[in-house]
């Protein structure tokens, strides 16, 4: 992996607890078109999503296992996404992150982009005593043959949305809906599956922006409760208060 992009510029950083997956790609939409007019800074979405299972571009519908009258009985909404990428399973127990940045004032590559998010989450695992990898022809980190975080980017005009969900202890059966991001050759894991105990969210959490930042060329900035209120953003995004992880 190359040393980080140079100059830095600013991150702001938003912990959004509990989000249903259509607010957030709302406010995605909001922040992806006041950085494409140049206004406000970079931005990094943390969250937990509801139960949901979205639709990549790329999606199969043999990759959904399940009716949708089935999964809704069951409490699992299904969207479609214009991410790129297949099918996957997003919900409690699960760190979501969602760049919002401005690839054209860091590097234009967008396979460096996706192997720096996937590389971000290695140097996070390898804090916990956790060898993560990838695997050749895929997308996502690895721990052996368990798929423990999916990537899934959309970029407009070098302005980037979407991103990764890092499976922290979720409930891995909903996984049975669906083949995950079209691989049915292997399984998901989770961190509490690969270590045997609970995981620190919030100092994993802090690891990743760090390794992210570092390898962006970004300056993290923490946002204090409010910003998305100051910056007319939060219109239809009212964030759920809740225990992450």
């Amino acid at each position: 992996m190359a040393a980080r992009c140079m100059p830095e510029r600013p991150c702001t950083v938003l912990r959004m607890g509990q989000l249903g997956y259509a607010a957030a790609w709302e406010l995605q939409r909001r922040l992806t078109e006041r950085l494409k007019r140049q206004q406000g800074p970079d931005v990094l979405l943390l969250m937990e999503h509801l139960p949901v299972i979205t639709l990549g571009r790329n999606a199969r519908s043999e990759h959904l296992l399940t009716s949708r009258e089935q999964l809704a009985a069951e409490g699992i909404d299904v969207e479609e996404s214009n991410r790129g990428g297949d099918v996957t399973f997003h919900g409690p127990g699960q760190l979501v992150g969602y760049p919002v940045l401005d690839l054209g004032r860091i590097r234009k590559d967008v396979l460096w982009y996706v192997r720096t998010l996937e590389e971000a989450i290695i140097r996070t695992l390898a804090g916990c005593g956790i060898e993560a990898g990838r695997k050749q022809g895929m997308t996502g980190v690895w721990v052996e043959d368990g798929k423990v975080a999916a990537i899934g980017v959309h970029i407009s005009r070098w302005v980037t949305s979407h991103g990764f969900a890092l499976n922290v202890d979720p409930d891995l059966s909903c996984f049975r809906h669906i083949v995950p991001c079209g691989i049915a050759n292997y399984r998901v894991s989770s961190l509490r599956e690969v270590l045997g105990q609970p995981v620190d969210g919030a100092w994993l959490e802090k690891q990743l922006v760090h390794h992210l930042g570092d390898l962006l060329g970004l300056t993290m900035d923490w946002a204090a409760p409010g910003w998305l209120e100051e910056t007319d953003l939060m219109e239809r995004s009212q964030p759920c208060q809740s225990q992450m992880y």
